[in-house]
């Protein structure tokens, strides 16, 4: 869609913007085409120093408008983008007789600077036909009127370049009338009157010239109060001394320029990779010149880094220091090899007379200009292979510095170096160089949170110091606060017209369509880490255009992989993508959130469902196939191994699936990551996932799943070995089940509240709910099962061994005909734990390590932690001491991941113990300290009493001998 700001606001398409509000906001977002305005600038361009205090919902109001009326011509409403900082065009979709205008004169001036003045006239006069009267007539606003005194001012400038061509070109007559006109309405402007003078003496008319000298030294002084210029002057002489100016002719050639851009001076870190550099340069083949590929994400100083190295060795290349933005991501378009070479070579010194036209003739001039030279030259922002490839030099004595956003893999024989973020350190030191040494001192930890809340970007970390360096009376704490929102971290990194998110945007509109709806989608996927499966699920494209989509954003830096096929964000490009996706439809993220939940559901119960206990109910498993079944890894590869990359992004789907509302999602997920997360000891994980899942349970009605939540949620906190919770869920399911007549839930509930309530010392009410559930389990075939099980678990921790022990034995016959293997293990812990106890190591220690290996080999890891502390007593029962403290460490590092139980205090005690009997007086005390604080936050007393035992024994020994 085409504007028009060369003249009134025009808009084609028929559309009619009449409000003076919309028409200065929209007016604003033309000016920065394919940029984000800032709220506060719009707010200033349409109310000026005295906004009211609903300036920005009216504000959000006026785009409101303006999006209505692009939706009504067929535009659709997503023209306008909605940024953390502020509104502007999507990039791509509007084009004004401005952009034009500039695209035009570049190309007059490249013709220029090669010497093709005829075309160079054919693009000025072009452009300059595009303007229909005075910039943004009748639109007020200081911001527009600024904006419109720039615009103005670059015609004028235009029109005096365009003049010099003609003049150069020997079209003097021509331009008479048209320099009297400019002359008149620009009185002041000494350029005007110079080429005036030159056209009428050009035509004989050397008094006419005289005169408009006379004329612009009065109005000079009357004005200004000054005299004309040197130039004006001097021409003025030369035509009272009869010499008729010549038309300026190409200057001599100048000595090579010292083209690099200033060196910062608070350039920090990047130590490592500048000696990989210079160590590459110093041993780089002699005969052959040096190349040197920076790639990074956007703001991660490669242009800073690159100045920093060419200056650095300058020295060492005399004759020329060159430099050029080749614009591959920029408002401009990627400058073309050709005008590149130009460039190049007018920063060399050549005449454009000099320069030839045909590109092959160009490069060869080029190369040939190098051959003679030792010459650094820095080639920024490069777009592409293509665009760098004919800029590179032939022979030796050079060195080129190429930085990039892009992988420019089609440069042969250049060895890239890519340009990470800040580690933390480098990324505190910027900030303090830019705010202040004392500031980020004196709140190091205040500091150290900027720094991360900036992802240890560099441009951000720049950005937020200048904002610290700019506002004395801020802390570092104040800064933090601001950052503390993820969704205002983009708008705060700004400074001007330098924002983070807008460093990004000129990479995100390179991007090809389908690659920009990817970056969008990827910021819903609730993990940190994903891979092309999921990809594919989240955009509903096949595997192999996920990948390919993927590979794509790497290479461009909007994605890192930090692993083969594992892909993730850099924190704030995460929220840029978020920001772009929340600006889609809301149908569009739920049904690409309902693709990704599908894909994780069934990537989950694909792997845990076989391995869960018969007697669990299928409850929470209703997605009946996966959507896209293709996607999925074939049944049983991997077991509960191949879930473990996956964990931190499973758990942060349910918590996703619930915050969104897809509550059948929510409970599904964490229904089948019930049996893998209680099975790995991550309780914390199965608690919440849990409790996230009941609340959705509860808003889809179902009151059965929520009781069955619940009962899972019951074993993470008895995991934890948080008894009370764990008894409080059980409870609370107990009566549903009751009311619904399900004799087999209410048996579950019970077994499952009989462990709880051994652990809390409760071992009357223990057995009365043991027995109770053998009878609800009635008929069940498991029932015979169950009885002698939790009997038997009941009597060992009450220390009624010879009790326990045929009830455990009982327990292992019945699993071996009923049971699963799960049901074996326990059963021959159980034997092995009682005979144990009973001081029957030999055929305890047999019974255990058979124990020990279904443990292992069915990834138990609470089972294995609790029979390694049996078989660690048993090994003292045999004398075997040395061998029981190994056994009892790997214990004691298992059970601590589950969390404080009864199990670990005992496995704590027993260590220190055999530690003791090793001769070691110094290391049981810690253990006995660290068992006293567990046995007293779980109110174990037979725990405490044998801690405090332990502690008062050790105390003498660790007394000075002369003490005693």
């Amino acid at each position: 869609m085409r504007f028009g700001i060369l003249g009134p606001l025009e808009v084609d398409g028929g559309i009619t913007v009449t409000a003076g509000r919309d028409r200065t906001v929209l007016t604003m977002m033309l000016l920065r085409a394919g940029r984000t305005v800032p709220v506060d600038e719009l707010v200033d361009a349409v109310w000026g120093d005295d906004p009211p205090a609903t300036s920005r919902a009216q504000l959000q109001t006026c785009v409101s408008r303006l999006r209505r009326l692009f939706t009504q011509a067929g535009l659709g409403n997503d023209v306008i983008v909605t940024d953390p900082v502020g509104y502007g065009f999507r990039p791509g979709t509007v084009e004004s007789d401005a952009q034009a205008f500039s695209r035009l004169v570049d190309a007059g001036r490249v013709e220029v600077a090669a010497g093709g003045l005829p075309a160079a006239r054919q693009h000025f006069r072009a452009a300059l036909a595009l303007w229909r009267g005075p910039a943004l007539g009748g639109i007020s606003g200081a911001g527009v009127r600024r904006a419109a005194v720039a615009l103005d001012e670059e015609r004028t400038v235009v029109t005096e370049e365009c003049v010099e061509v003609e003049l150069r070109l020997g079209r003097d007559g021509e331009l008479i009338g048209e320099l009297t006109d400019l002359v008149a309405r620009h009185p002041l402007r000494e350029r005007l009157r110079s080429q005036l003078m030159r056209a009428l003496c050009g035509v004989g008319r050397q008094a006419d010239a005289l005169a408009v000298y006379r004329d612009a030294r009065r109005a000079l002084a009357e004005e200004l109060g000054i005299d004309p210029g040197a130039e004006l002057r001097e021409l003025h002489r030369r035509i009272l001394a009869g010499e008729l100016p010549d038309q300026v002719p190409d200057g001599d050639e100048a000595t090579p320029a010292r083209c690099l851009p200033r060196d910062v001076a608070d350039f920090t870190g990047r130590a490592e990779l500048l000696g990989r550099v210079r160590h590459a340069i110093e041993t780089a083949d002699p005969g052959k010149p040096v190349v040197v590929l920076v790639e990074g994400m956007a703001g991660s100083g490669k242009t800073a880094l690159a100045v920093h190295l060419a200056t650095s060795l300058a020295a060492n290349y005399p004759d020329a220091h060159l430099f050029l933005d080749l614009h591959g991501h920029s408002e401009r378009s990627p400058v073309e090899p050709a005008a590149a070479l130009v460039t190049l070579l007018r920063q060399l010194g050549v005449g454009s007379e000099r320069i030839p036209g045909d590109f092959e003739e160009r490069l060869g001039c080029w190369r040939t200009e190098l051959a003679r030279r030792r010459a650094v030259i820095v080639l920024d922002n490069a777009a592409s292979a293509q665009q760098v490839g004919p800029l590179l030099p032939a022979g030796a004595g050079c060195l080129v510095l190429v930085t990039t956003r892009r992988r420019l893999v089609g440069l042969d024989g250049v060895q890239p170096y890519p340009l990470p973020v800040f580690d933390p350190d480098e990324a505190v030191e910027l900030l303090a160089r830019i705010a202040g040494p004392e500031r980020v001192r004196a709140e190091p930890a205040a500091a150290a949170e900027v720094v991360r809340r900036c992802g240890y970007l560099p441009l951000a970390i720049r950005l937020a110091g200048a904002r610290l360096a700019h506002r004395p009376r801020w802390t570092v704490t104040d800064l933090v606060e601001r950052l503390a929102d993820d969704g205002a971290v983009l708008t705060e990194l700004a400074a001007e017209e330098r924002t983070v998110a807008g460093a990004f945007t000129l990479s995100y509109v390179q991007l090809p369509a389908p690659a920009q709806r990817m970056l969008r989608l990827l910021a819903l996927h609730p993990g940190e880490l994903f891979d092309a499966a999921a990809a594919a699920a989240l955009t509903g494209g096949t595997l192999l255009a996920a990948r390919d989509l993927l590979d794509s954003l790497v290479d461009g830096h909007l994605l890192e992989e930090p692993a083969a096929g594992r892909f993730r964000f850099h924190d704030l490009m995460r929220q840029y993508a978020a920001n772009l996706v929340a600006t889609d439809p809301p149908e569009v993220r739920r049904t690409a959130g309902a693709g990704l939940l599908d894909h994780l559901f069934h990537l989950v119960a694909r792997v845990t469902r076989p391995m869960e206990p018969l007697t669990v109910p299928l409850t929470g498993y209703e997605p009946a196939a996966p959507s896209r079944p293709e996607l999925l890894p074939g049944p049983g590869e991997g077991g509960l191994d191949r879930l473990e990359p996956e964990r931190a992004t499973v758990v942060r789907a349910v918590r996703y699936a619930a915050a969104q509302q897809h509550d059948s999602y929510a409970c599904a997920l964490a229904r089948a990551l019930w049996f893998y997360l209680y099975l790995r000891g991550y309780h914390d994980d199965l608690i919440d996932t849990h409790q996230q899942a009941i609340v959705s349970a509860q808003r889809l009605d179902d009151p059965n799943l929520v009781a069955l939540l619940r009962v899972q949620a019951a074993s993470g906190y008895y995991g934890a070995g948080q008894w009370a919770a764990a008894k409080h869920e059980l409870e609370a399911a107990l009566p549903v089940y009751e009311t619904h007549g399900d004799l087999l839930g209410v048996a579950r509930v019970r077994t499952n509240l009989a462990g709880v309530l051994t652990h809390m010392g409760k071992f009357e009410e223990s057995e009365r709910h043991v027995r109770l559930a053998a009878v609800e389990w009635g008929s069940e075939k498991l029932t015979l099962l169950r009885l002698p099980q939790g009997l038997s678990d009941l009597y060992l921790q009450m220390g009624r061994l010879t009790e326990a022990l045929p009830l455990a034995r009982q327990s292992l016959f019945l699993a071996r005909v009923y049971g699963t293997e799960r049901n074996l293990t326990t059963a021959l812990c159980n034997i092995g734990h009682t005979r144990a106890r009973l001081g029957h190591h030999r055929p305890a220690l047999r019974l255990l390590t058979a124990a020990l290996r279904r443990a292992v080999a069915t990834a138990d890891r609470l089972t294995e932690g609790e029979i390694r502390h049996s078989l660690g007593l048993t090994l003292r029962g045999l004398g075997r001491d040395e061998e029981a403290v190994g056994v009892l460490h790997e214990a004691l590092r298992i059970l601590q991941g589950f969390g404080v139980t009864r199990v670990l205090v005992d496995c704590q005690i027993e260590l220190a113990r055999a530690v003791w009997d090793t001769g070691d007086r110094v290391s049981p005390l810690p253990l006995y300290e660290r068992a006293l604080a567990s046995a007293t936050a779980l109110d174990y007393p037979a725990g405490r009493a044998l801690a405090r035992a332990g502690i008062a024994a050790c105390a003498p020994e660790l007394q000075p001998v002369g003490g005693r």
